[in-house]
């Protein structure tokens, strides 16, 4: 990706989705936006108690008690199934690898239908969610460097899961922008924003949090 296509792509998306547990923004403001094994370290969670977690699909959130009695919940990943991801892998990796993966990164969507078609699947749309939307243009700005562009939900196998492995996640400056701009249409060319350990500073980023879900009226969140 030239600089000219990000600049077109931050201009086309101007705005990042993240669909978090309901009431988490007062500890993401706290901690910042942590990924799955940035959440393992925080609560000192070590050795074997990690795998179920972070390399295994998990069929219902986890609650953690952080250091300082704190409760985190890392969310279940029920959209995935596990014989759909051995098919869909490549290269020779293995289901587990591809959990790490994930659980290295905190995701972000470029596209509100995106979002809101996650907000109406399966069991999430009888739920209430924390939605965060942030400024991609500075989230980029700052984090540039761990950041990482996927094509595909990569968190989801559905009747015909997207093939995904080492290539899926394509740093900046290595991703083919110009080959899906030309299959897809704008919103749709980079499917996640991902950003490996997370976002610390995710408050500085965050232009609204609006609880959404189950058929309710959405409801803002105040950001202090």
């Amino acid at each position: 990706m030239t600089e000219a296509e990000l600049d077109e792509l931050l201009s086309d998306c101007p705005h990042l989705f993240h669909m978090a547990e309901l009431g988490s923004w007062p500890t993401i403001r706290r901690h910042g936006l942590l990924s799955t094994s940035s959440l393992l370290d925080l609560c000192g969670v070590a050795g074997a108690a990690r795998e179920p977690v972070e390399a295994a699909r998990r069929a219902k959130s986890v609650v953690l008690d952080g250091p300082d009695g704190e409760r985190f919940v890392i969310r279940d990943n029920k959209p995935m199934n596990d014989a759909s991801l051995a098919k869909a892998l490549t290269g020779g990796m293995q289901p587990a690898e591809w959990y790490r993966i994930l659980n290295a990164r905190v995701f972000f969507w470029l596209s509100e239908k995106r979002l809101r078609k996650l907000l109406e699947a399966g069991s999430y749309r009888t739920q209430r969610h924390d939605i965060l939307m942030l400024d991609a243009r500075a989230l980029v700005e700052a984090h540039r460097g761990r950041i990482t562009f996927s094509p595909i939900n990569s968190g989801a196998t559905n009747r015909f899961p997207a093939p995904r492995g080492a290539e899926t996640f394509r740093s900046i400056a290595d991703y083919p922008y110009a080959e899906w701009r030309k299959k897809r249409a704008k919103g749709e060319r980079v499917v996640e924003l991902a950003v490996t350990g997370g976002v610390a500073d995710v408050s500085r980023f965050v232009l609204s949090v609006v609880r959404m879900g189950a058929g309710e009226p959405d409801e803002a969140v105040p950001l202090t």
